[in-house]
């Protein structure tokens, strides 16, 4: 019996230090800088485990988003800090202002949902992603440089020095919806005439 509770706590041991030196996913050729790409997404929330400790926060420092623009989570050496799109399948619009360690060195973007059942509805997609605004290069270094101790942090820097390349120009973000506001009713005056002077 010993024996048996001695091997659980050993391969228990193994799995911890597993987790601690885990290697990077397996590296992808980037996608060419284009406006128009197609990527693999996923999905992910604030409530999944490796999410908790990290809240409702972001790598970039903000809040996770699920409003007009949603936040979403990618190599940023692939698409910075800041990179807004818009997926075509659906229309919704994303910002970058995350990261994760199953991302570096992949063409999977990760789309934040608010829910669980979201999350889950989903699931991985094909889709065709059309690029907005290019994140910054240099604001995506200096979020990455004081967190250089971890491992996806170091690939990415790496990648942004390795190839250092511009991000083209795009049109920009779409123009905000027009809101059509309701109009009061005009009050009628009533005018007196004006009494004749003899």
């Amino acid at each position: 019996m010993r024996f048996f509770l001695l091997l659980s706590v050993l391969v228990a041991l193994s799995g911890l230090g597993g987790c601690a030196g885990r290697s990077l996913p397996k590296y992808q050729t980037p996608l060419a800088r284009e406006r128009f790409q197609t990527v693999r997404t996923t999905a992910y929330t604030h409530t999944e485990a490796d999410h908790i400790q990290h809240g409702r926060s972001t790598a970039s420092g903000g809040k996770l988003s699920d409003g007009r623009i949603k936040s979403a989570a990618a190599d940023w050496s692939r698409w910075p800090l800041g990179t807004i799109f818009r997926v075509q399948e659906t229309g919704e619009i994303f910002r970058v202002d995350d990261y994760g360690w199953a991302l570096v060195g992949t063409n999977t973007i990760d789309l934040y949902k608010p829910s669980r059942a979201a999350m889950n509805a989903w699931g991985v997609r094909r889709v065709t992603i059309e690029n907005l605004v290019w994140g910054s290069p240099d604001r995506s270094v200096a979020v990455l440089e004081p967190r250089s101790k971890f491992k996806h942090v170091r690939f990415m820097l790496k990648e942004f020095r390795q190839s250092p390349g511009e991000f083209p120009q795009l049109a920009g973000l779409p123009p905000e919806p027009v809101k059509l506001v309701k109009a009061e009713p005009v009050q009628k005056q009533r005018f007196s005439p004006t009494p004749k002077r003899r």
